[in-house]
């Protein structure tokens, strides 16, 4: 749950059991199915959770408890999961001490938070139409000097930057300015400090926002401390 509300995905819950018109599909015996089905409905219960019934969709080897998530685009996806397997201990022969000496078989829990983390980084991708959250933005901050006169102000700002932990990167191609903002706007990042003469004359930076929106000038301190508390806070929007 924290995971999900951290991305700001909207989800339901559903209880994955077995198809009672295919006992064949599942492996183990049908009498712990049973007991694991009822201790999983027993498990959203205690928790207060709400959930819907998902009649085969369970594991070949266990019952589940999915977390279904919809991103932006209103598509649903099962992400976290939890399955109560009783199946695998038994073929892989898994055995443990107990503390009266005899032996004794685990049972085993299956926890997924994301899935596949590659396949949760490409819901995340379209989920966010490619415009990350600052704090899992690959580059944070792209710093666009002017003219080449700027590019050593550019350069200690980046090193402050960085110092202070946060992603950036200096655009010192012989482009024009105007081109320079259109590509990195273009790479959804979420800031672009612009620096001309008179920043780096009263040693301020001019702040621009990857949706166009001019936050002007200001002191490079007064901005860090609003990006590293966004980061911090993984805040899902940029700067108001």
């Amino acid at each position: 749950k924290e995971i999900m509300d951290t991305f700001g995905l909207k989800y339901k819950y559903r209880l994955s059991t077995r198809d009672p018109d295919h006992p064949e599909k599942y492996l183990g015996d049908p009498k712990i199915w049973d007991k694991v089905e009822k201790w999983a409905v027993d498990i959203m219960k205690r928790n207060k959770i709400e959930y819907f019934d998902g009649p085969g969709e369970a594991a070949f080897y266990a019952p589940k408890m999915d977390l279904i998530a919809t991103d932006a685009l209103g598509r649903e996806w099962q992400l976290s999961t939890v399955q109560i397997d009783y199946v695998m201990p038994e073929r892989f022969g898994l055995e443990y001490t107990a503390a009266d000496g005899t032996k004794k078989r685990p049972v085993m829990l299956h926890r997924a938070i994301v899935g596949s983390p590659e396949r949760f980084l490409m819901i995340m991708l379209e989920h966010f139409g490619g415009a990350l959250p600052t704090w899992i933005s690959p580059v944070q901050i792209k710093i666009i000097p002017i003219t080449d006169n700027q590019l050593e102000y550019a350069k200690k700002i980046e090193s402050e930057l960085k110092d202070n932990n946060i992603r950036v990167e200096i655009d010192d191609k012989s482009e024009t300015m105007q081109n320079k903002i259109r590509t990195a706007t273009g790479e959804k990042i979420p800031y672009l400090i612009i620096v001309g003469g008179r920043e780096a004359d009263n040693n301020t930076i001019s702040v621009r926002q990857r949706d166009g929106q001019d936050l002007g000038a200001m002191q490079l301190a007064d901005f860090m401390s609003q990006i590293k508390d966004q980061i911090t806070n993984k805040a899902l929007n940029l700067i108001k």
